[in-house]
């Protein structure tokens, strides 16, 4: 099959790279000439594994292309998935100018019937509107349904080649008939392709995201009451998740959820209530909840060293919102760096992809951008894990204990093991574990 994929940002490219890995030829279109050209030499704008070698495979065996030029990418598809941005406005509704403009320009392109998928994540009614939008602008029969992505950051081409579900939003047995031809070769291992209208197909992408960001939330408040109880989560967690109406997954407590999606999504779907009369009460405190989580390491630091950070040096370890990919959008490790630097904190961080995208989030807020994680913690008070890599959770702690001015660990992921810390000495609290008192000295 023959598709356009219009938007190469995060979904785009995933999207369009893994079509074109199951024979379809697809053209991603963008408007940013640089990025266009950066991808036809092979360079990968975002950094999420296995895309890279993707992308380069599929593009020199003629199955994937990149263009700046709507038309032609158009005239040569069947079908057009929209991808582009939908940022939060300031009311927190998302911002669909993009997606409006591209529905037009898809319209005017039209060179006989097209369908276009909306694969942005888009509120309720944004389908209708596309087509409308299309439609008014070609003398062509265009189709519009939705189908909402449902990919994990640094997991992404796996969540695609691989899905739990498909889900499709659409008006006519064709348009169902035609997005189940492309979807076959991702469904063979008997995952569901759910079919259902547009408008639910919409609401499915934001409630399934708000729901993940709901466990989150409630996980972290679990976790502020275990610690002023004294319990630990660790167990709390392994009690409730093995209840099979409840699960494991997205009940592990930290710093705060961020990242493209669940900050976004919560603000938007909660937009579409009050555009429609309600509030919805629980995602209110959802958000709340994670925006108070993320100042959580910040209210530790300054219980051990007072409001002043004057003379303290702080190390992180990861900016990333989450590991394997280098998106800052939303980290906490933007709120935690703000927080302390306002104090009169020197603050030094490193993390193994987003240090790029770190420094453009964060900017002066830290004052030394470094490559080791030893090298963070060399003459630190205190160490900050923000962010899970695998490289945090066993480290050399003799090396750094020699180095650290004071052997004390702020585990914002709850990853380090309690033994290696008791055995080496170190300080450490966390989020709802109880706190590892080994060690109160500061070298002098």
């Amino acid at each position: 099959m023959r598709i356009a994929v219009v938007g190469t940002g995060y979904v785009g490219l995933v999207a369009g790279t893994c079509f074109a890995e199951m024979g379809n030829h697809v053209t991603c279109v963008d408007i940013d000439e640089e990025k266009i050209a950066r991808l036809k030499q092979g360079e990968i704008p975002i950094y999420e594994p296995g895309l890279s070698e993707l992308v380069l495979s599929n593009h020199s065996h003629g199955r994937l292309d990149f263009s700046t030029t709507l038309v032609d990418a158009v005239a040569d598809a069947r079908v057009v998935f929209i991808a582009v941005g939908t940022p939060p406005g300031k009311d927190g509704s998302a911002d669909l100018s993009a997606v409006f403009k591209v529905a037009a320009d898809i319209g005017k392109a039209a060179n006989g019937p097209k369908l276009i998928v909306d694969k942005s994540t888009v509120p309720v009614g944004t389908a209708a509107r596309v087509k409308v939008l299309a439609n008014e602008h070609s003398s062509h029969p265009i189709a519009v349904c939705s189908n909402p992505e449902f990919l994990k950051e640094g997991a992404a081409i796996d969540d695609f080649m691989k899905p739990d579900r498909v889900v499709i939003g659409a008006e006519n047995a064709e348009d169902f008939e035609l997005m189940d031809e492309l979807y076959a070769p991702f469904v063979r291992n008997g995952a569901p392709i759910l079919h259902m209208d547009p408008t639910s197909a919409e609401m499915t992408k934001y409630a399934a995201n708000a729901m993940l960001a709901t466990r989150i939330s409630f996980m972290n408040e679990v976790a502020r009451i275990c610690d002023l109880v004294g319990a630990d989560v660790s167990n709390v967690r392994r009690g409730i998740g093995s209840d099979a109406r409840i699960g494991k997954p997205f009940l592990y407590p930290g710093i705060g959820y961020g990242g493209s999606c669940f900050p976004k999504d919560v603000k938007a779907i909660m937009a579409t209530a009050k555009q429609n009369g309600y509030v919805f009460q629980i995602l209110e405190a959802v958000e709340a909840v994670n925006q108070l989580q993320k100042g959580l390491m910040v209210e530790k630091v300054v219980d051990i060293f007072g409001e002043d950070l004057t003379g303290i040096t702080i190390g992180l370890w990861g900016l990333a919102f989450k590991p394997r990919t280098d998106d800052m959008r939303e980290a906490p490790a933007i709120t935690i760096c703000r927080e302390l630097k306002a104090r009169g904190a020197y603050i030094k961080a490193c993390d193994p992809e987003a240090l790029a995208t770190g420094r453009e989030a964060i900017g002066d807020h830290i004052d030394e951008y470094l490559e080791d994680m030893y090298d963070v913690a060399d003459g630190c008070d205190a160490v900050i894990v923000c962010t899970e890599w695998n490289e945090y959770r066993n480290p050399d702690f003799d090396r750094l204990g020699g180095s650290m001015k004071r052997k004390l660990i702020l585990d914002g992921r709850n990853i380090l093991l309690e033994r290696e810390l008791q055995a080496h000495n170190f300080d450490r609290y966390g989020v709802g574990i109880p706190p590892i008192l080994s060690s109160s000295k500061v070298k002098q």
